[in-house]
Parts: structure tokens; sequence; C-alpha cells
């Protein structure tokens, strides 16, 4: 009996990717919607009082997956990036372009609620941490990464320009991972690990989950309706688009 397969290489090219990604954002809004109202209420209402913080440790409920997502969104885009350069694709580069802007809004947010949380807990708001400084240089890479791209009137040298800053830069991700292990920090350490059992309440690991799952599909979403305006952009004169609009 023969399985149905599905050709993802047919959605290499903006042409069949436009509508597909018109189909999924819908979808992936919803998902986003529904994972942050849960989220939310979990950690705001169900998750208990930390014994140490207060309350006030419910704003790693935002800290935390907008951190996850500032170093995921650059990986991600480097690696849109590494098969634009090495394929030649158009559709990487576009991709690359629209994950950016997504990238640094999380990478502010995680900054900024850091600093919230820090300055109960630290008496400070910002300090050279290892973890905080590697996480504004992130912050300095996707601004770099967009204002480079902006600079360039060809949109073919643009994405190749900003698709060589992304892969040097991809060497900040595990120095931010790792800096709270590699260096005396005041950051305390990950509360999730794939290899440890979490040192957290049932409740709060959850509403952490969901809420990184919502930002998840927020910025999947985001970036597909991103790279659909691109691909309008870019590919205007085409005939195949007018059917799509």
């Amino acid at each position: 009996m023969n399985r149905p397969f599905i050709n993802w290489f047919a959605y290499a090219s903006p042409r069949t990717f436009y509508p597909l990604a018109g189909k999924l954002i819908p979808l992936l809004s919803m998902a986003a919607a529904v994972s942050a109202v849960l989220g939310l209420y979990v950690g705001f209402f169900v998750a208990p009082t930390d014994a140490q913080q207060g309350e006030g440790y419910r704003i790693i409920f935002f800290h935390v997956p907008a951190s996850w997502m500032s170093m995921f969104i650059y990986l991600v885009m480097a690696g849109w990036a590494a098969v634009g350069l090495a394929l030649n694709s158009r559709l990487s580069g576009m991709m690359a372009t629209a994950l950016a802007p997504t990238g640094a809004l999380f990478t502010f947010l995680s900054l900024w609620t850091g600093a919230l949380w820090g300055k109960p807990m630290w008496g400070a708001w910002w300090v050279w941490d290892a973890r905080l400084t590697s996480e504004l240089i992130l912050l300095f890479l996707y601004i770099g990464f967009i204002a480079l791209q902006a600079s360039i009137e060809d949109p073919r040298r643009a994405d190749k320009a900003g698709a060589v800053l992304a892969l040097v830069g991809v060497i900040n991700i595990p120095i931010i991972y790792f800096s709270v292990q590699w260096w005396n920090t005041l950051h305390q350490g990950a509360s999730v690990s794939l290899t440890k059992a979490p040192s957290m309440a049932m409740p709060m690991l959850i509403g952490m989950l969901l809420m990184a799952l919502a930002c998840w599909m927020y910025a999947a979403a985001v970036a597909l309706v991103r790279v659909r305006c691109i691909i309008v952009e870019r590919e205007g004169h085409a005939d195949w688009l007018g059917a799509h609009q």
C-alpha cells in the first residue's frame, strides 16, 4: 500500500511557499493566543509563590521564554542564511530577513524583563554579568544584521552579506547558554535542563512551557507574515502573485 508523500522541497520557492504561509498564519496565531492565555493563567494564578523570591519571580514566565526565543531564533536565522549561501536559495534569504526583527524584539524583551527582575533581586537594574553582556551583544548582532541588509540596495547581495554576519555571530549563542557555567556570574543557573529534573514546582514548569510555546507560535506566525510581505516586495512583477492576492 502506497502512503502519501509530501514533497517539502516543492515549497522551497516563493511561488509555492507564499500560499502555504498564508494558510499557516491563522493556525499559528490561534495557537499562540491560546497558549499565552493558558500560560499566563497558570503562571499568575496557579503556580505557588516562590519561597525565596516571593511574587517577583513570576516575571520569569515571560523572561525565560523570551530569552530562549532570542537564542533559538538566531540559530534558525543563521541556519536559513547558511542554506541561502550554500544553495543560492532566494526563499532562504527572505526567511532569514523575516526572522531578524522578531529575534531582536525577544532579545530586547529578555534584557528588559531581566532588568525588572534584577532590580529587586540584585539591587541593580544592570550589571556587567557574563550572561547579560553576551545577551546584549546578541541584540547588537540582530541590529547589525538588519542595518547591514538595509544599507545594500540589491536584495541578493544584502542576503549574502547578512548571511556572513549571521554565521559569524553564531559563536555568541553557546557563550550565552554556558556563561553561567564558564564564569562566576550573578545570574542563576538554568531551572530547566534536558539532562536533569526541573528544579521548580510542576505548575511553574507548566506555565513556563506554555508561555514558551506561545512565544514560539507567535514568532513563527509573525515571520510568515513578514516573509509574505518580502515576497510581494521582491516578486511583485511576477504574474503568479496576482492569483494569491
